[in-house]
């Protein structure tokens, strides 16, 4: 029994609203499938797919799907269908779905699919939950098949981001993957072993160092390093300063003529009466 996926919503009303953008060059193109009736169209399609899903600007052969392109170009398939077998691929499991946590997997997969980012982290743990019940394929046909995807979409249109945050395209802000990848990656090529354990023979050098400790621990030591202060330097520009400096004379000569003052008898208007001492 499948877990129902969680109702979440919007954190802010501005995500029903729509866009007051003025069309533009940076407008998204939105390719339909109905509307083609040329093959070089068809190949601007194709084309459109694969950045879309994939973020990359340029179609690299390893990463092309000839029997999902053959399909689509004899119209056996639809784009929507054409969409779902990129977001199935080894190249999308591979770049995406291993190289992300599963929250951050939300987030990407939403903005490549759906065209928009995650409401909050409310939505991302609700999806993170379908991808922990019915793995990486369920996760793509819950999006492809959700409401919200035929609402925007159809069968015949490739996917596009629906709102531009500050004039920038997702696929140009949000990297393939990471910080935490990138620190599994060392972790994995180091096997577990420290510095110490790895290197026990040999030459130590700078070199031999900066490979055997992670990059991003070098670049944090590096930001917290304090200027050097050559203590001896300072010694002895302070000895030097002492030797030549020239301390004035401060002794006071008395000079004044010496008096003497007498006291004045003063008449008071009382005189002073002693205490009793036997009070």
């Amino acid at each position: 029994m499948s877990i129902p996926l969680l109702e979440v919503k919007p954190s802010s009303q501005n995500q029903r609203v729509e866009g007051y953008e003025v069309p533009s060059e940076d407008t998204p193109i939105g390719y339909r499938f109905t509307d083609t009736s040329s093959v070089s169209e068809i190949d601007e399609i194709i084309w459109a797919g694969y950045r879309q899903i994939f973020s990359e600007h340029l179609i690299i052969e390893s990463y092309r799907q000839p029997f999902l392109e053959s399909q689509l170009r004899n119209r056996a398939i639809t784009v929507r269908d054409f969409i779902r077998g990129l977001g199935k691929s080894d190249v999308y499991r591979e770049l995406v779905g291993e190289t992300n946590s599963n929250y951050r997997l939300v987030d990407i997969s939403f903005k490549r699919f759906l065209g928009r980012a995650t409401y909050n982290q409310k939505e991302q743990i609700a999806w993170s939950i379908v991808i922990a019940t019915k793995g990486l394929n369920g996760f793509i046909d819950a999006i492809v098949d959700s409401e919200e995807y035929r609402e925007n979409f159809g069968n015949d249109i490739v996917p596009y981001q629906r709102r531009r945050y500050k004039g920038r395209p997702f696929n140009l802000v949000n990297p393939r993957y990471n910080g935490d990848w990138r620190d599994r990656e060392s972790i994995r090529n180091l096997q577990g072993r420290g510095f110490y354990s790895a290197r026990k023979t040999g030459d130590v050098t700078k070199e031999v160092v900066r490979r055997a400790i992670p990059s991003n621990f070098l670049a944090m030591a590096g930001s917290i390093l304090t200027p050097e202060v050559n203590y001896q330097r300072s010694r002895d520009r302070v000895l030097s300063q002492i030797s030549t400096m020239e301390i004035p004379d401060t002794t006071r000569k008395d000079t004044l003529p010496q008096t003497t003052i007498k006291p004045t008898k003063v008449a008071l208007p009382y005189d002073y009466i002693p205490s009793d001492p036997r009070n």
